[in-house]
């Protein structure tokens, strides 16, 4: 495992398990949304750029199933793939919760936009967009990683599942939080 995507639902918690698996390899982590997202949701002109540059490395770890932009070079350039098919409950909770503190705290995210109270009457907001995209990603993930014959899947299905594979699956010592 040299050159891993870590995908899932957003809210999945693919950002801290790509930091954890990343820590635990060794693994440069690359966080795929700051690559990605300017001002104002705006996609990064430098998108392609910077993520070709990341993939050109002998090892890395994204966070990311991937834009539709370099979706198809990142899973072509990776060795692993780490689903976290987590139930919809799970997901959701979780994106539910992170939306609502993040609206409430007005965080600071990636090119220094802000989830706003606003945002939640629309349907592109990462809440309602999970709910309604649910079914259809996962059922992208399932083909995707059934294509991809080049990669090893790690298929987990629960957040216990993700810790037993990482306290076990890796190199001893190194799977700490």
């Amino acid at each position: 495992m040299q050159r891993v995507l870590v995908v899932g639902m957003s809210g999945a918690g693919k950002t801290t398990a790509a930091r954890r698996v990343g820590h635990a390899l060794g693994l440069p982590f690359h966080e795929m949304d700051p690559l990605a997202i300017g001002p104002d949701w705006s996609t990064r002109p430098a998108l392609v750029a910077d993520v070709d540059a990341i993939l050109r490395r002998p090892a890395w770890i994204f966070d990311s199933w991937g834009y539709p932009q370099v979706r198809d070079a990142m899973w072509a350039a990776a060795d692993t793939v780490i689903w976290l098919d987590y139930p919809r409950r799970v997901v959701l909770l979780r994106l539910l919760r992170r939306s609502l503190q993040r609206s409430w705290r007005r965080e600071r995210l990636f090119g220094g936009n802000v989830e706003r109270w606003r945002g939640w009457l629309e349907r592109d907001h990462p809440f309602w967009h999970a709910v309604t995209t649910f079914g259809a990603r996962r059922a992208y993930l399932a083909g995707r990683t059934a294509r991809a014959t080049h990669l090893r899947t790690v298929s987990l299905r629960s957040p216990a599942e993700f810790e037993d594979w990482l306290g076990n699956a890796l190199p001893a010592g190194r799977a700490d939080r």
